[in-house]
C-alpha cells in the first residue's frame, strides 16, 4: 500500500519535496516545481471514485469554483490546493449566483450520480445511495428520510414517537414540498465547511456528495449550519434564478436528512432538531 507521498508522485506524476499533514486524512504535498496540491485518502469502498466523479460533474457546470481532480485510485485523491481568505459580502452575492447556475445545469433524474460515479456514494462519513427517481417528494421519503429515520429507531438515537412526527411529515411530502422542480445538480454536502472562501476572491466548494435533487436542499444547507454573508449568498442565487414561494418555509423539510444523518452519527442532541424541524414544517 502506497505511502501518502509515494502516492502523491505516483497520482500527479511529480516528485514530492514536501508533505504536510493536516489531519489523519489529509495533506499539503509540494511537488517539483513548487506546486502545491491536496492529497485526500478515502478508506470506505466507492469513497474516493465517488468524490473524484462528483468534482469533476459539478466542474463541467462551469458554474462555480471546483478544484481540478488530478488524479485518484482507490484510496487516494489529488486536487489543487485553495489558497484561503476572508469571506466578503460580494464573493456571496457571486456565491449565490453561480449556485442557481450550477444548479440549472441539471441531473438526469432526482438521486442520479455523476457521470462515473457509484451508486453506493457517502455524504461525510454516512453511507448515500444515488437511486434515481422521477418525482422528489417519493424520491426523497424513501432515499433520503426514511433509511436514516429507521437506523436512528434501531440505534435507540431516536424515540419511536418522535419519529412518529417526522413519519407525519413524509406523508404528506406531496403536499408539503411546494411547486415541482426539475432535477438541479447539487453539491449535496452544502454545508459552510465545504465551502472555501479563497484568496482570489471567489468562494470555492469542495467535498460534494453530488447527485441530482432538489435546488432547495443544497440551500437548506447553508441555512442548518450557518453561512458567512448568507443573506448575500441568497440575493445573488434570486437575482439569476427566484425560488418559488414559500421555500422559506420548507428549509426545516429539506433538512430533516442532513439531521437524521447526524443524529446517526453523532447522536440525540441532533434528534430534537430533526423533530423540531418536522414540527415547524408546514404550520
Amino acid at each position: 500500500m502506497d505511502d501518502p507521498a509515494a502516492a502523491a508522485a505516483r497520482l500527479t506524476g511529480r516528485r514530492v519535496t514536501d508533505l504536510r499533514p493536516l489531519s489523519s486524512t489529509l495533506a499539503e504535498v509540494t511537488l517539483d516545481g513548487g506546486r502545491v496540491v491536496m492529497l485526500k485518502r478515502g478508506d470506505e469502498p466507492g469513497a474516493v471514485r465517488a468524490e473524484a466523479a462528483g468534482l469533476r460533474w459539478l466542474a463541467a457546470a462551469g458554474a462555480v469554483a471546483i478544484p481540478a481532480v488530478h488524479g485518484h485510485d482507490g484510496r487516494w485523491l489529488v486536487t489543487d490546493r485553495v489558497t484561503q481568505g476572508r469571506p466578503s459580502a460580494r464573493a456571496a452575492v457571486h456565491l449565490g449566483r453561480d449556485l442557481a447556475a450550477l444548479h440549472a445545469a441539471g441531473a438526469s433524474a432526482f438521486g442520479a450520480p455523476p457521470p462515473g460515479g457509484p451508486e453506493r456514494a457517502y455524504i461525510g462519513l454516512a453511507p448515500l445511495r444515488n437511486a434515481p427517481g422521477d418525482d422528489w417528494p417519493r424520491w426523497y421519503a424513501e432515499h433520503r428520510v426514511l433509511p436514516y429515520l429507521r437506523r436512528a429507531v434501531d440505534d435507540g438515537a431516536l424515540r419511536p414517537a418522535e419519529a412518529a412526527v417526522i413519519e407525519g411529515v413524509l406523508e404528506r411530502l406531496a403536499e408539503l414540498s411546494g411547486p415541482a422542480e426539475p432535477p438541479a445538480r447539487l453539491h449535496g454536502d452544502l454545508w459552510n465547511g465545504n465551502v472555501l472562501w479563497g484568496a482570489d476572491g471567489q468562494a470555492w466548494l469542495i467535498d460534494p456528495a453530488a447527485h441530482g435533487g432538489h435546488r432547495e436542499t443544497d440551500l437548506a444547507m447553508l441555512h442548518l449550519f450557518g453561512c458567512p454573508h448568507l443573506d448575500r449568498v441568497l440575493e445573488g442565487y434570486q437575482e439569476v434564478a427566484p425560488l418559488a414561494d414559500g421555500w422559506a418555509e420548507r428549509i426545516g423539510l429539506h433538512q430533516l436528512f442532513p439531521l437524521l444523518v447526524h443524529t446517526v452519527l453523532f447522536g440525540r442532541g441532533y434528534a430534537r432538531q430533526a423533530v423540531e424541524a418536522a414540527r415547524g414544517t408546514g404550520r
